[in-house]
């Protein structure tokens, strides 16, 4: 199976590149910074084309040519979950290279969406829970999700719409808890400053993540929304507290610090029961 991945070196990204190579792919991974990509450990192994996705000047059927997959990660301006670009810019440059790509004749797309598509909603979130975005980002994403739900019913293909949580690992954002705790205990600081740390979340590691989306892609007749989560509420302190005794440290914690954030609940977590029944299923064959 041939994969064209966008935004191979991102963090999600280069996980999935590994994920697949480690299952026999072939890929062809496209990210806008050749020098970044240079420093991939799978540089040597893929072929590898520098590009801006939503150039208006892209020739999408050479990029397509001969691909089997479409996974779709690219997404720029993250985190900056608030800012209207994500619908102002993204959202249509986004749907104009699917459906470029489509009609060029990939037939199986995945696309990575996000829990803030269910907004303010609390508690477990399985896929058939409506949809309510409360923030540009959600917003966005959902609406690709419509479009290109409408763009099925002129041009017939697989969609694959999985729904991140909250990921950790390598390649982070620096500025993730997690990133800059271990940031505080490198450099030896007495304390860390956080939340009070009781909201509860849905954390997976990288790793299981890139593995859970290479088994979708390789799930052929899927279609439709799925969530790409553990399926386990965490609190977040609980989450800083375990890291601190993985890295052996002493670093005491300053719990109440900073407010909660106003953009999500205090309380959400995946329902995974779509993801389980699929790897169950993928073990089986």
């Amino acid at each position: 199976m041939k994969v064209l991945v966008t935004g191979a070196t991102g963090f999600v990204g280069r996980h999935l590149v590994a994920a697949l190579l480690a299952r026999g792919c072939t890929v062809r991974a496209v990210a806008r910074n050749a020098e970044t990509a240079a420093s991939m450990p799978w540089i040597n192994d893929v072929e590898f084309v520098a590009a801006d996705i939503h150039a208006t000047e892209l020739d999408i059927a050479a990029l397509t040519a001969g691909i089997d997959v479409l996974a779709h990660l690219a997404w720029p301006g993250l985190p900056n979950y608030r800012a209207l670009f994500h619908f102002e810019h993204n959202l249509m440059a986004d749907y104009r290279f699917i459906k470029g790509a489509v009609e060029a004749g990939v037939q199986q797309v995945l696309v990575t969406g996000t829990c803030f598509e269910y907004g303010m909603q609390s508690g477990p979130l399985s896929e058939s829970t409506e949809p309510q975005p409360s923030n540009p980002y959600g917003l966005a994403k959902h609406t690709l999700h419509l479009f290109l739900q409408n763009l099925q019913q002129e041009q017939p293909f697989t969609l694959q719409w999985a729904r991140l949580f909250y990921l950790h690992g390598e390649g982070q954002n620096p500025n993730s808890l997690l990133a800059a705790l271990d940031r505080a205990i490198d450099a030896g600081e007495p304390t860390f400053n956080m939340s009070a740390g009781e909201q509860l979340r849905d954390f997976l590691a990288i790793e299981s993540a890139a593995g859970y989306l290479a088994a979708i892609l390789h799930k052929h007749d899927f279609n439709g929304v799925i969530n790409c989560a553990s399926g386990q509420p965490v609190s977040v302190r609980a989450l800083v507290e375990h890291r601190v005794s993985e890295r052996g440290a002493s670093i005491n914690l300053n719990l109440g610090h900073y407010p909660y954030p106003t953009h999500e609940p205090l309380a959400f977590w995946a329902v995974v029961d779509r993801l389980q029944h699929l790897l169950e299923a993928q073990r089986i064959n």
